[in-house]
């Protein structure tokens, strides 16, 4: 296995339960990986730490490879010309995994989308649900825990779908696509041609819910030109479901949604034998902020009605089901209000795209924090909406001077030195009705371990002022939204 973050580990125990004879390989030293190292051992793996040895590619049986590693680095392209079998980790699991698979894939919404998917499941009484993929659990770790009748509802990204060849969704769901990952893949047509991965093994017993307001969504799959045809991207051979936040037309498309928002309502023409529009809850009864999250619950409806067969008696227990959904953690997660101000935490708008969506879900009077590690995104496209919203921009991070640099003067902007320094700094910004946002658009591995971890110090930080505050009230509120994500993972 190549890579030992979640997914390489769980490679390694699932192929040592198996009997395999495991070798796990990282481009960090053994100093980096500590804990690691003794687990593998403790399981009777081998390690080669430190870098890739290129005969160790070329002599092995199988190559499974963590979505984190590049699939083009030397050491792997010598081992396809030695003949080597390579997969990803989520093709390793599609080999064992039992019973029906919901993939969802997209630039932004993913893990809202695939919680609140898994949520509507356990509410319509389909069976055992398990969730994983590019949250919670890597799918191979599900493999156990799966049965006949149970469905898994994998969030899947693009790194873990570029490199994929086995994996069948029986649904699949994209969210919307926009330019991300664009320091990894070469280009943007190729990040999408990842993405449309998820279709490689669909039938016509299978569906694709899909944004229909979004182009680069909507011409997935579509007819090829013969000459630059591929086995890869033939066209969706799955049924086509889409949702609209724009009402029952797709526009530029001779076809009607199947799920969509009008007068403020989200409607569905696939119960009823799609002979009628049904009612299925009002927008306003939605608890999560924001029109995308209005698409995330459209998407998860789509994927939900797909697998329980657009049951019209499951809509009254989807419904309660939506109201009572807070969220995830990290996604415009309300902290807490200090001193007639509001703090979220949204360390998950990894993206412009996501970040975009941040705003546009609040009014204006915003204190928002940008920065991190650049993936080669462009920033200027914050600008509309910064001049519009934003009372003050506070930088950190590396990619800091290029987010000053093509923002210029959309608001005012200061630099921070850490994350403690930005809430400090925001706090001072803002008076009582404003609201502090965590929506960085970069990527977190500059400063924090990952996204969780920014956000976790941006609570903790918000933490530190709710004490200086004295205020039980809001501290009572902090505790509560702190902890209600991983009860939910958990649950």
């Amino acid at each position: 296995m190549v890579g030992t973050a979640r997914s390489g580990m769980a490679v390694a125990r699932f192929g040592r339960s198996r009997g395999a004879a495991v070798t796990a390989t990282d481009a960090r030293s053994e100093s980096e990986l500590v804990n690691e190292a003794s687990e593998l051992r403790q399981l009777g793996a081998d390690l080669a730490l430190g870098g890739h040895p290129t005969k160790l590619f070329t002599n092995a049986d199988l190559i499974v490879l963590s979505p984190g590693v590049p699939s083009g680095i030397p050491p792997l392209e010598s081992a396809r010309r030695a003949g080597v079998e390579i997969i990803s980790e989520v093709d390793l699991a599609a080999r064992f995994l039992r019973g029906r698979l919901i993939g969802i894939t997209g630039s932004n919404g993913k893990t809202t989308t695939t919680a609140l998917t898994a949520h509507l499941l356990r509410a319509a009484g389909i069976g055992e649900v398990l969730v994983g993929g590019n949250i919670g659990f890597p799918l191979t770790g599900l493999i156990d825990k799966s049965s006949d009748n149970s469905w898994a509802v994998a969030e899947l990204s693009s790194f873990q779908l570029e490199t994929s060849h086995g994996l069948r969704a029986d649904v699949a769901v994209v969210t919307n696509i926009s330019p991300d990952h664009l320091d990894r893949h070469p280009s943007f047509e190729d990040y999408v041609h990842a993405k449309e991965r998820i279709f490689l093994n669909q039938t016509d017993s299978d569906y694709a819910v899909l944004n229909g307001n979004d182009p680069s969504v909507m011409a997935m799959r579509q007819p090829s030109d013969p000459g630059a045809a591929s086995p890869a991207y033939k066209k969706l051979a799955a049924r086509r479901i889409i949702f609209s936040s724009k009402g029952p037309s797709v526009p530029s498309r001779d076809e009607s949604a199947d799920i969509y928002l009008r007068d403020g309502k989200i409607f569905t023409s696939l119960v009823n034998d799609g002979n009628s529009a049904t009612e299925i809850i009002p927008a306003a009864e939605i608890p999560i902020v924001g029109m995308h999250n209005v698409e995330n619950v459209m998407a998860a409806l789509g994927a939900v009605l797909c697998a329980t067969g657009a049951r019209a008696g499951d809509l009254p227990a989807l419904r309660e089901a939506i109201r009572s959904f807070r969220g995830v953690e990290h996604r415009i997660e309300f902290v807490a209000t200090v001193a007639g101000v509001k703090f979220y935490n949204d360390s998950k708008a990894t993206n412009v795209d996501s970040t975009v969506k941040a705003l546009q879900s609040f009014d204006g009077n915003i204190i928002v924090i940008l920065g991190g590690k650049d993936k080669g995104s462009d920033y200027t496209v914050l600008a509309p909406l910064i001049s519009e919203r934003v009372k003050q921009v506070i930088l950190i991070g590396a990619a800091s001077e290029k987010i000053a640099d093509q923002l210029q003067a959309a608001a005012p902007m200061i630099h921070a030195e850490s994350m403690a320094d930005a809430v400090r700094r925001a706090a001072a910004a803002a008076t009582p009705g404003d609201t502090v946002l965590l929506a960085p658009a970069c990527a977190s591995f500059d400063m924090f371990e990952n996204y969780e971890h920014r956000g976790r110090v941006f609570k903790e930080e918000v933490g530190k002022l709710i004490a200086a505050e004295g205020s039980r009230t809001s501290s009572g509120a902090l505790k509560e939204s702190m902890t209600h994500g991983a009860q939910r993972r958990t649950g």
